[in-house]
């Protein structure tokens, strides 16, 4: 009534400002008419008894949350279906200030809130966070509490549950000290700002570790950075935010930051999985590109059996460092997935570098080609820094949805060289053979993956990758552990009927 009122001066205001004196008379007696019958409608009457509340979940659900750390907020609908108003008298959780759990009803912060009106057909949300306090548990457990709802006496209920995880918080830890640091695998690791491998210092993370990146977080590698040397169970590296129903049960690119090699740094990968990463961070005044993995000139990165995915920006950046990868999956990035800028080294065996963007998590893949090799990187039209630049790709894929996916360029008067042996790559037709030399490669031929729409790039029985390779005695099995036998297939995954 009150907005009506007020509607209604304006627009008495506004006739009286645009009609002719004339017309005033007909004009005050139709308004007049108009706001006595609103005065006169009678507000919809309560449902005062009985009625029934529906909901848009019958149960809410919050996938693994570290202890201490808290989870993201989610919520449901209480649907009004009747053609009354009603008023809920309370909305409470059932364990009161002692719950895990913290609801916000229609803007109303507590676990208690009363006399919630909902208009007839309508709704209101209810919002909800956990924060689950550390225990001693080494596995997963189960919090739970339950909403109710009391409509004209009657409670409707609504079970919430989390699943409860412990860890081990690393906050912006700086690891110095010449006796080497063991990671335990007993809980997962969250690290919540940055860690740090200083100089001279050694951190080793073992198979069957789970590291949980937050927001920005990345590993600063000053001295040595060892996952997984057994070899056996993997290590992934992902987000923190498990609660998956936020990004649709996935993982999303940019979640945390990625691994970033200073110069006289050395890192050793095998079987790990690095993924929903690349966001751009600072650790003091060394600024790390948005990039799963930046190698700086004088640092030393192998690379085996690993996957490297879902990057917002690049896979690896190689600026002027020194990297060898083996059996690895590098794909799906905002930007290239492998790009040696201002020279370096690049040794690539048995790779898949495949892009086709996806568009469920936002990925494009328009301009960035694949695997970009340069020996200069140009800063601005007058200034332009060189290097160095010799990479091979021996038993490559280099493939993805642009007209070509690799490019190699240098500037003549700075070595460069680039091998490509064996490989099946997307290339343009102007190739330089003064410093790109081609050895029994498959030319912009299809590699037929499996599943390109479900990032499956397994090889089809038709891939004319199958069996086009050359045989390395020191790579006799395939990503996934599958035995290399007779003629090497080109590509991380040897083909599996």
């Amino acid at each position: 009534m009150i907005l009506f009122k007020r509607y209604t001066r304006e627009f008495i205001i506004f006739t009286f400002m645009r009609l002719r004196s004339g017309s005033l008379i007909a004009i005050v007696i139709t308004l007049v008419f108009i706001i006595s019958g609103s005065s006169c409608r009678k507000q919809a009457r309560l449902l005062t008894t009985g009625g029934v509340l529906t909901f848009s979940d019958d149960t809410l659900k919050f996938d693994t949350v570290f202890t201490a750390a808290g989870s993201f907020t989610t919520g449901l609908l209480i649907y009004n279906t009747q053609n009354e108003p009603i008023n809920i008298s309370s909305v409470r959780l059932k364990n009161g200030n002692n719950s895990y759990f913290h609801i916000n009803v229609d803007g109303f912060v507590g676990n208690a809130v009363t006399n919630i009106r909902i208009a007839a057909h309508d709704s209101v949300y209810v919002f909800a966070t956990v924060k689950i306090d550390p225990n001693d548990t080494l596995t997963p457990f189960i919090v739970s509490d339950e909403l109710i709802s009391t409509l004209n006496g009657k409670d409707f209920i609504v079970p919430f549950t989390a699943y409860g995880q412990n860890a081990h918080y690393i906050v912006s830890d700086s690891l110095s000290g010449t006796t080497p640091i063991n990671w335990l695998t007993d809980k997962p690791y969250v690290v919540e700002h940055s860690c740090v491998v200083g100089p001279g210092a050694t951190l080793n993370i073992p198979a069957n570790c789970r590291v949980y990146m937050h927001q920005d977080a990345r590993f600063f590698v000053f001295g040595t950075l060892n996952v997984n040397l057994t070899g056996t169970d993997s290590v992934v590296f992902q987000g923190d935010r498990l609660d998956r129903s936020y990004f649709g049960r996935r993982g999303y690119p940019g979640e945390w930051g990625g691994f970033y090699f200073v110069g006289g740094s050395t890192g050793s990968f095998n079987k790990a999985v690095i993924k929903n990463c690349g966001g751009g961070s600072f650790y003091r005044n060394f600024y790390a590109q948005p990039a799963a993995m930046q190698v700086d000139s004088g640092a030393h990165v192998t690379i085996n059996n690993t996957i490297i995915k879902n990057s917002i920006g690049y896979g690896i950046l190689n600026w002027q460092g020194n990297v060898t990868a083996t059996n690895c999956f590098i794909g799906t990035t905002g930007a290239e997935a492998l790009v040696a800028l201002q020279g370096g080294f690049d040794s690539m065996t048995n790779c898949t570098f495949a892009n086709y963007g996806d568009a469920s998590v936002s990925l494009e893949h328009r301009t960035n080609h694949t695997v970009v090799l340069l020996n200069y990187f140009q800063v601005s039209n007058t200034l332009t820094y060189y290097g160095s630049l010799d990479a091979v790709l021996r038993n490559c894929i280099v493939y993805g949805s642009l007209d070509s996916e690799i490019i190699c360029d240098r500037v003549s008067t700075y070595p460069a060289s680039v091998r490509l042996d064996h490989s099946l790559l997307k290339i343009g037709s102007n190739i330089d053979a003064s410093f790109i030399h081609l050895n029994a490669c498959i030319l912009n031929q299809d590699p037929l993956f499996k599943k390109i729409d479900e990032n499956d790039f397994h090889l089809k029985a038709s891939s004319p990758a199958i069996g086009a390779g050359v045989n390395i005695s020191s790579v006799d099995r395939d990503l996934e552990g599958n035995l290399r036998s007779g003629i090497n297939d080109i590509g991380c995954y040897k083909y599996t009927p």
